[in-house]
Parts: C-alpha cells; structure tokens; sequence
C-alpha cells in the first residue's frame, strides 16, 4: 500500500526536525528501557522539540495540516497526557483556539474529575495529545480517565509511533481510538544518507527493526 504523500511529507519533515534537535538517541551497548518494558537500541526523545520557538511551532503546524486532513476527526477541547503530552496540547489548543485539560496517569484526590485538571469535560469532544506511542498500553488510563469525567474521545494525536512490538494498534482499536501520527522509523529511513543518521547509526536502526522482539529480548528487556 502507497504511502499518503502527506503523511509522506510531513512524517520527513518531522524526522529532520528531531535529528536537528538531538531527540534521536542510539546505543547499541547499553539499551534504553522504554515505560512498557522493551528493550531498544534507539531512543526518541520529543521533548527537546519544545526547546526552540521554530521547532514547535513547525511541528504543530504540521500537527494541525494532519488534523484537518483526517476525515471525521471532529473535537471541541483538547487534552495532554501527563507529562509528555501536556506542551503539545497547549501548542495546538492555543492555535486552533480551544479549550484545554490535561490527564493524568492515575487519579489523585476524590471525585468523578479526579484525573482530569483545568476543568469539566463532561459532554465534551476531547482530541487526546501525547508525544508518542510504543505499544499503546498506557494510553488506556489516559481514555478512562477522560471517559469516566464524561468525555468523548474518539481520536488521538501522537508525534512518534514506535510501530514495532505487538499489540499497538489492537490496543488502540480495543479503545475506539483513531490514530493520528505525525512520523515514525519509516520516516528517517527514508531521509537521504547525507541529511539523515550516520551511517552505523542507521546499521543498528535497521537491525532493530528487522526484529525488535528479538532484539529486545536477547539485551533484557521484554520478548512478548
């Protein structure tokens, strides 16, 4: 199946920019241990995206151009996973002139809105933001948590999709979420030699992703 020349775009666009930001990490000899367990060679950091003024605003411009493009993707707020998710949200809510709330991880306090913070979501369309996703597992109590507030969460916006250990788009399907990606591995493959990783960099890249259960694994981290 071709690739949208949109999503094309844009994922390349956001791959050059996370390279130019340092936010792609690779260590081979001591892997990075990802929030669901796995074990990977290669790091994404988003955040450092936030750092400069014409990063961030590229990338929610590229944000918003995917949201518009996205058939039936309606929501009147938006909201930020704890903590990642959070600036992103602010980004877009600001630019499309919404309504914000942020989400946590786990409730603190008593009530209905216990894990929701900036106000009532009930009877609301909530767009949720995070900067990635690996295996979708955490981005349930992001949806429960706005769902038992009353909410309407239909569709979820992420930066970085890992697309490689099991389960993630099930999960996400589970949860009646459109997912909504900005770039994933694919796109700095894609990237040419001279703009892109260095050359043992990207070895290790494609190794990884020939097969990350293995891999992961065989250096300590989760195999299934």
């Amino acid at each position: 199946m071709s690739l949208d020349p949109h999503r094309a775009i844009t994922g390349q666009a956001v791959a050059r920019l996370l390279l130019a930001a340092g936010a792609i990490r690779v260590s081979a000899e001591q892997p990075f241990f990802l929030a669901a367990g796995w074990a990977s060679p290669v790091y994404v950091d988003c955040r450092l995206l936030i750092g400069r003024p014409r990063w961030r605003r590229s990338v929610t411009d590229l944000a918003v151009a995917t949201l518009r493009r996205a058939p039936a993707c309606d929501f009147t707020m938006v909201a930020g996973c704890e903590t990642a998710g959070i600036p992103w949200a602010g980004f877009l809510a600001e630019r499309l002139d919404l309504p914000l709330r942020y989400v946590r991880k786990r409730p603190l306090g008593i009530g209905r809105h216990a894990q929701v913070e900036g106000g009532p979501v009930e009877g609301e369309a909530v767009l949720l933001v995070d900067d990635l996703v690996t295996d979708g597992t955490s981005k349930a109590a992001f949806v429960r948590g706005l769902r038992q507030a009353g909410a309407v969460v239909e569709d979820l916006l992420v930066l970085f999709h890992h697309a490689l250990f099991p389960g993630s788009r099930e999960r996400l399907a589970d949860l009646a979420l459109r997912l909504h990606v900005l770039a994933g591995w694919e796109d700095l493959l894609r990237l040419d030699p001279a703009e892109g990783m260095e050359k043992n960099e990207r070895a290790v890249l494609e190794a990884f992703l020939a097969d990350p259960l293995r891999w992961s694994g065989a250096h300590g981290g989760r195999e299934g």
